[in-house]
């Protein structure tokens, strides 16, 4: 698991990248700035949950189990409903989507409770 949410991490946080400079020199000329801020927390959103599935990854190696896999994996679906929301209502300007983009916040959440509460979860370790 530690390898999956590492490499998941990596490429999470190449496309950030690669999106906030699409952001920055491709649709600059072409939203309006509301939308390109809108891309914009896209972008700063699933940079940060990049990095979060890599502190799940070395977490993993030290305390091994379900809630740690939880966290990856809520930190994954967070990104791809939290950001991939953001960024398809900034690019087709329907507010209908930012319907889906709490859910992918309340992801987030759950992910970072999951992390934290992953060390205590067996006293043993």
């Amino acid at each position: 698991m530690d390898r999956l949410f590492f490499t998941l991490g990596c490429i999470s946080g190449f496309l950030g990248v690669a999106l906030g400079a699409f952001a920055a020199h491709g649709l600059k000329a072409r939203l309006a700035p509301e939308l390109l801020a809108t891309f914009d927390t896209g972008v700063r959103y699933q940079v940060m949950h990049a990095l979060a599935l890599l502190a799940v990854a070395l977490a993993h190696a030290r305390w091994p189990g379900r809630v740690l896999a939880a966290a990856g994996w809520l930190f994954v679906v967070g990104t791809l409903l939290f950001s991939g929301s953001l960024y398809a209502l900034a690019l087709t300007g329907l507010r209908a989507l930012g319907a889906i983009t709490p859910f992918g916040g309340a992801a987030f959440l759950a992910g970072w409770l999951c992390l934290a509460w992953a060390p205590w979860r067996d006293r043993r370790v």
